[in-house]
């Protein structure tokens, strides 16, 4: 008998005719898995600027523009492209959302982060208190490839930050890569997961349960992918309850051919075509509700698949609807109908590799697809695993001096990853400290701890995914391993590094530069290591462009200034400090003495050292300042050399952001120069190329070059008087406003009568700045009086971004369109005259926003009457 045929029998459903919510029939769940791997310096805690995001600063915030985002706050569009609906699809979609990813999100984006949770909270209303949102194992590793512990760490980590973040327990869990065995499924179950998901190639057999009835039932074997993925299915365990019942945890099969159309095909084109696809997968037997369930990376929507979100807003919350079907999630679905299906998988498999898990450890293939190999996998993992089992067991050696239990403490730990304050680690400290420990035994326990958490970073998926160990996935994960190898040696004074190193040599690279895996690690994660003294040397050269006060916050530093002189000659700078340094992850404090001398431009030369007592610091420092004031350049370098140590640093050495912004400021007077020049010339010859524009002829490239320079110095300098006269809270004369608006109208007109270029960002940003402060104010502060001017500033604002090369108004779609119920109640108070005046303003602006003003009206339908749209 085929499982075809088998799943036209009826299912055993319990009826919940007490839930209003509780419906049969067709019931969908579309399932967005969010990922972002943790992409943080491990000695900086922030990530850094990665080229291949441009123009965005790295991939999580890139990602975030197409994804995250617009997936919070997803448009429904009518045929003219204007707003008739904003919806957040995390209320109507199950999703999980990885701890390293919510952590970036509730930092870089809080109103997303609150949309996230609201999603989920509306979802637990609507279904019982069973939420959209399911947990994750906490940074993505592959739990087959997991020791024990390590597997139970990172559920109960994950199973920590979900609840911490959405206030509630997970019912479900999501699996890197949906990697299983069933040691995973048995961890799952010891931390109280009901059910997870999977894919259906993943499935051996299955049967409906047996009963009292029917004790003995034929399996049926759906190893190809057979599985009826409409229903869901009981996965007994080999282990018992202390009963004696047998232990299990229930699955769910998503439609692997509907999935893969999804990520591979133009299925997410449009809503209409999403839903006929799905509908090819309903079942037409007598079952009293059936899950048409599809999961696939939630990057699909937005990222992968530009605009996709649009397609899943209308399609969840008016195409779904309208064909008579359900949207629900997976736990909301399992309380209504429980398996009456058991399920046995496969021993060891993952949705993204073709041989169990080889992906992550072996040369496959999987990943490929070129000419490129992945024979460095299995050195990789070999090396990783051999370290992991050195710093466990210097981890339980000197962990049991500070905690009652090493191993429980780990698990703890993620309250203070959560939380990185000095109260957080207190209280945490308290609750598991052996005795009172000593402030050197506090940064010790610490360290150990932070060695930990990069020794489960370490495994993170994405290192293996792809076909070359060299790519930022790769070395990420090797840095996080250098990261622990080096708090082992400050904790415990042992050398891993070159065992480690020495372990990866057979790891074959692709890329000739590197040769290796121990390349790649010599050459992009040492060079990347980031000392105490780099940091003071940081802190000295930016000090000369950076008002730093007593006590100040570098990346995950802070740092107390005891002392600090900056003396000007010239072009010259001289500035000595001494410093104490306090790492805000581990509580080290270290205190560092600088001299840093800069002869202007781009050379700087600077030394850090440690002097034990306040007099050598005082005696150093008066030595370099008298060579300062009496001596030439070079004879100050080496008073510095010899009072504060012969390790310079230098610009090239400064982190790389700082480097950036120092480098911009050092070249700001060559630019300013360039742009009078520029002007010069461009005033010189403005009747000359108007003429070449009147005739016809090409304006020379020179003549161009200097029109376009200089045009777009004056955009700037004009956004920013603009910008400044919006930035408090009343906007700042209007007369003086609008002379500046004025302006820029005048130099955006001049810009596309010769052909210029004026899409800058920073000019992008600066407006859309000026326009969301304006439209905040406008509807917070609502004044009848005056309420066409304000219109009218906001319009001509808008089409001057149109004029200088296009702004996004998404931000502002978002601040009206959130903020509209507070308007059409305080027209509601209004008289009918001003009122009507009012609403025509208020719709006429949502044109300029491009919202369709009709919608808007929805939600005012008593108003009617106020306005006739046009």
């Amino acid at each position: 008998m085929s499982e075809t045929s088998a799943i036209s029998q009826p299912s055993l459903l319990q009826h919940h005719e007490a839930d209003p919510h509780y419906k049969t029939g067709v019931c969908v769940c579309i399932h967005g898995h969010f990922y972002q791997p943790p992409r943080e310096n491990p000695h900086l805690g922030t990530i850094e600027a990665q080229p291949g995001a441009a123009p965005f600063h790295d991939w999580n915030e890139r990602i975030h523009h197409e994804c995250y985002r617009p997936n919070a706050y997803a448009r429904v569009l009518n045929e003219h492209g204007e707003v008739i609906d904003i919806v957040n699809n995390f209320a109507h979609i199950s999703f999980n959302i990885g701890p390293t990813l919510m952590s970036w999100l509730e930092h870089h984006d809080p109103e997303t982060y609150r949309r996230i949770l609201e999603a989920d909270r509306e979802s637990c209303d609507r279904f019982s208190g069973h939420g959209n949102a399911i947990a994750q194992v906490y940074n993505h590793i592959i739990m087959p490839l997991a020791n024990d512990r390590d597997k139970h760490t990172q559920i109960r980590w994950g199973k920590a930050d979900f609840a911490a973040r959405f206030g509630r327990a997970p019912e479900g869990i999501w699996l890197a890569e949906t990697a299983v065995d069933y040691p995973t499924l048995e961890a799952l179950v010891d931390e109280g997961f009901r059910f997870t998901i999977l894919a259906p190639s993943q499935v051996q057999r299955c049967r409906p349960i047996p009963s009292p009835e029917h004790p003995e039932l034929d399996w049926y074997e759906v190893g190809g992918g057979q599985i009826d993925p409409t229903r869901p299915y009981r996965c007994y365990l080999p282990s018992a309850h202390p009963d004696g019942s047998q232990r299990y945890i229930d699955v769910f099969f998503y439609d692997g051919p509907i999935s893969r159309d999804m990520g591979f095909n133009d299925v997410l084109d449009s809503s209409q075509h999403f839903a006929g696809r799905v509908g090819q997968a309903v079942r037409g037997d007598h079952r009293l509700s059936q899950m048409l369930a599809v999961a696939t990376d939630g990057e699909t929507f937005g990222h992968h698949k530009g605009g996709a979100e649009k397609t899943l807003a209308y399609a969840v919350t008016k195409e779904f609807p309208n064909r008579g079907w359900t949207v629900t999630n997976f736990a909301y679905y399992l309380k209504c109908n429980p398996p009456t299906w058991e399920a046995v998988l496969k021993p060891v498999t993952a949705w993204s590799c073709s041989h169990g898990v080889d992906r992550w450890q072996d040369d496959c293939g999987c990943g490929g697809g070129g000419l490129w190999h992945q024979k460095w996998r299995r050195p990789l993992r070999d090396a990783l695993n051999w370290l992991r089992d050195e710093l466990a067991d210097i981890f339980e050696v000197n962990g049991a001096h500070f905690f009652k239990d090493p191993w429980m403490a780990r698990d703890a730990y993620v309250h203070v990853i959560r939380d990185r304050t000095e109260k957080s680690r207190e209280i945490f400290l308290e609750a598991h400290q052996t005795h009172e420990l000593t402030p050197a035994e506090k940064v010790d326990a610490l360290r150990l701890l932070e060695m930990q958490h990069h020794a489960l970073l370490m495994y993170t998926s994405c290192g293996w995914f792809f076909d070359e160990i060299s790519r930022p996935e790769g070395t990420q994960i090797l840095r996080y391993a250098a990261r622990a190898i080096e708090l082992a040696g400050e904790v415990a004074g042992v050398e891993l590094e070159s065992q480690f190193v020495e372990q990866l040599e057979p790891g074959l690279s692709n890329v000739p530069q590197f040769r290796n895996a121990a390349g790649v690690y010599r050459q992009l994660v040492i060079s990347s290591q980031v000392s105490l003294e780099q940091v003071a040397a940081h802190y000295a050269m930016s000090s000369l462009f950076t008002p730093y006060h007593r006590e100040q916050q570098l990346y995950c530093y802070t740092i107390h200034q005891h002392d600090y002189q900056v003396q000007r000659m010239g072009p010259l700078s001289l500035a000595v400090g001494r410093l104490q340094i306090t790492s805000d992850v581990t509580g080290d404090r270290s205190d560092l003495s600088f001299a840093m001398l800069h002869l202007g431009g781009w050379d700087f030369h600077c030394c850090v050292r440690s002097f034990r007592r306040r007099l050598d610091y005082q005696r150093a420092k008066d030595t370099v300042m008298t060579a300062f004031t009496s001596a030439s350049s070079a004879q100050v370098i080496l008073a510095i050399n010899e009072v504060f140590g012969n390790h310079a640093y230098n610009l090239q050495t400064l982190f790389t952001e700082e480097r950036h912004r120092i480098m911009q400021l050092l070249s700001r007077e060559t630019l300013q120069r360039l742009d009078q020049l520029y002007s010069q010339v461009y005033r010189n010859n403005h009747g000359l190329i108007k003429a070449f524009q009147r005739d016809g002829l090409p304006v020379p490239k020179e003549l161009q070059v200097a029109a376009e320079v200089a045009i777009r110095h004056r955009v700037l300098e004009g956004l920013r008087a603009l910008e400044q006269e919006t930035s408090d809270l009343n906007g700042g004369p209007l007369h003086r406003r609008s002379v500046y608006l004025t302006e820029l109208e005048s130099v955006a007109h001049e810009a596309q009568q010769f052909n210029c270029d004026c899409c800058m960002p920073e000019g992008q940003r600066m407006l859309e700045g000026v326009i969301w402060r304006s439209l905040r104010r406008f509807l917070n502060a609502p004044r009848p009086e005056h309420i066409l001017d304000d219109v009218d500033w906001l319009r001509r604002l808008i089409e001057l971004g149109r004029n200088l090369g296009g702004i996004s108004l998404v931000r502002h779609q978002e601040l009206y369109w959130n903020d509209r119920d507070n308007w059409l109640a305080f027209l509601r108070q209004q008289e009918p005259m001003p009122a009507k005046a009012m609403m025509k303003a208020l719709l006429k602006l949502a044109q300029h926003l491009a919202i369709d003003p009709n919608a808007l009206l929805v939600h005012g339908a008593d108003l009617h009457h106020l306005v006739e749209i046009q």
